[in-house]
């Protein structure tokens, strides 16, 4: 039996309130207070997809080249990002993440995942009732992955 399109809606309407307020919760746990969501979505991005253009960046992150080009230059200044001659291409240039950088985002992601962990804590869950966020979590996936 499929779900009514009220039950879609209804669904649509709780996942996005909730996962909202907890997206605005961890985005202020992070390991550089100063540094901008945008700026952390290109460290995460270059950590988990390996060296990229500055095109390639822009589409992936829904912005103008040349908005791109300012947030890379900040994080450029800040020794996070480099920018290296592309091998086949000297006229391209890629953007790599540094070590720092990499440290960045491991320490944001793992300053969020302990945020997460006791608020979690915090609230007595059943280990049924974990298991159904960890379930619940493996949907909202393939919702965003879609």
């Amino acid at each position: 039996m499929t779900a009514s399109e009220d039950s879609f809606h209804a669904a649509a309407v709780d996942l996005r309130l909730a996962t909202f307020r907890l997206a605005r919760r961890l985005r202020r746990e992070r390991a550089v207070d100063s540094m901008s969501d945008a700026q952390f979505a290109v460290l995460a991005t270059l950590r988990a997809h390996g060296r990229a253009t500055l095109g390639s960046l822009a589409e992936r992150e829904h912005v103008s080249a040349p908005s791109m080009n300012r947030t890379v230059n900040c994080l450029e200044e800040s020794g996070l990002v480099v920018r290296v001659p592309d091998e086949d291409d000297r006229r391209r240039v890629q953007i790599d993440i540094t070590d720092e950088g990499n440290a960045v985002v491991a320490d944001t992601i793992n300053k969020r995942d302990t945020a997460l962990a006791v608020a979690l804590a915090g609230l007595d869950f059943t280990e049924a009732e974990l298991q159904t966020l960890r379930d619940a979590s493996a949907l909202m996936r393939k919702v965003a992955e879609r």
